[in-house]
């Protein structure tokens, strides 16, 4: 049974007072799957990211609490603003032990910046505003450039390792799915997937690309009333419902042997191949429809920023600037993809407005009599004028 209850919602979150059943997991994005609207969702995430923050805010959480710093000042991470300027409260740096002092499913309250169980103070933070936050990024944009020195310089080593075996041949699985000289639309559960997906109906109605979605992308696609042909991944983030909607799947798996998240597909007794290949699963994702052929890729939710890398906990992007070399110009954000689609006028539609307008003024020549009068004298002070002209030769 949910119990929720907001007993003051003013200016100053630190006199807000929220009680509701708690939701307990380091791993913000499985909490998010199952922490229902009104429960307060009890994380343990540094630097709390904009995905994350935007799946809590969906699931309607009541108040979220932070073990760690949800802001640790190395860069300007986006989520806790966007958790605040959603309403909700972030009580933040409580400390390790509140993951093992409230379990799932107990009744706590926050209030006066602590977490309370049974009149018991369990836990104790700060309870961040926007104004604080915004102090915070302010400091964190100033402390970004060591960041991006140390990204900078992870980015180039990786790239001396990996650059032969992103550029060398690849076996591709024997897909049953047709991609060569179609468009394909890679999905990722990352930044504005949603919005994207909203802005590409038209397009994906039109050109009815090769959906390929990677891990949890797979569930966005399902929310938009779409299946995907092809799920790629290490399926750890992948609901039972999108690895059964029946797309065929594609365990990724890194040239060195390792291969995260193969006993989630073996547990789960479904069919898969397997695809090897260095990088991401998103870098994968579209490795594998540029060498089935396909004739242009649009990428949805994508990592394509320093910070976008460091909101997923990476400490460089080689393996995706050099895909992105790799592909080239087959490769587009699906951004621009709607930016350029809305404007576009098709000669279909173009027909079938003039057919509509020549329909509209045949009906209203039939109902007018005043109008059919008129045309009627014109026609006969036609038929006048052609007689003498006519007489006259």
């Amino acid at each position: 049974m949910k119990v929720f209850k907001r007993l003051a919602r003013s200016r100053h979150p630190s006199s807000s007072q929220v009680l509701g059943v708690a939701r307990v997991d380091a791993r913000t994005k499985n909490l998010a799957k199952r922490v229902g609207r009104g429960e307060i969702a009890i994380i343990d995430h540094q630097d709390i990211d904009r995905v994350a923050a935007d799946s809590l805010v969906a699931a309607g959480v009541a108040a979220v609490v932070n073990a760690s710093p949800s802001i640790s000042g190395r860069y300007p991470n986006g989520g806790p603003a966007r958790l605040v300027a959603a309403g909700v409260p972030l009580l933040d740096a409580v400390g390790p032990e509140v993951m093992q002092l409230v379990h799932e499913g107990e009744i706590v309250e926050i209030r006066d910046g602590a977490v309370w169980h049974d009149g018991d103070k369990v836990a104790a933070g700060e309870m961040l505003t926007g104004d604080e936050i915004e102090r915070r990024m302010d400091d964190a944009k100033e402390n970004v450039g060591g960041e991006l020195r140390d990204f900078a310089r992870n980015t180039l080593q990786y790239i001396d390792k990996e650059a032969e075996q992103t550029f060398g041949p690849l076996t591709l699985p024997k897909l049953q799915t047709p991609i060569r000289g179609r468009h394909a639309l890679v999905v990722v559960r990352g930044l504005d997937y949603k919005s994207d997906l909203r802005l590409l109906r038209a397009y994906i109605r039109e050109y009815k690309p090769v959906l390929i979605a990677v891990d949890g992308g797979a569930d966005a696609l399902l929310e938009s009333g779409r299946a995907p042909d092809i799920i790629i991944g290490d399926f750890d983030s992948l609901s039972s419902k999108a690895m059964r909607c029946g797309a065929e799947l594609v365990h990724h798996v890194h040239p060195d042997g390792r291969d995260p998240g193969r006993d989630h597909l073996v547990e789960a007794g479904v069919e898969y191949q397997t695809f090897v290949a260095e990088g991401t699963s998103e870098d994968a994702a579209m490795l594998l429809a540029y060498e089935a052929g396909a004739e242009l890729i649009v990428a949805v939710g994508t990592h394509a920023t320093m910070v976008e890398f460091l909101d997923k906990g990476r400490r460089g992007m080689a393996s995706t600037f050099l895909t992105r070399l790799r592909l080239g110009p087959v490769l587009v954000d699906a951004k621009g993809v709607s930016r350029l689609y809305r404007g576009r006028v098709r000669r279909r539609d173009l027909l079938l407005l003039v057919a509509s307008a020549a329909a509209a003024m045949v009906v209203m020549v039939s109902a007018s009599h005043s109008l059919q009068v008129f045309l009627d004298g014109f026609s006969l002070i036609w038929d006048r004028a052609w007689s003498h002209l006519t007489g006259w030769f």
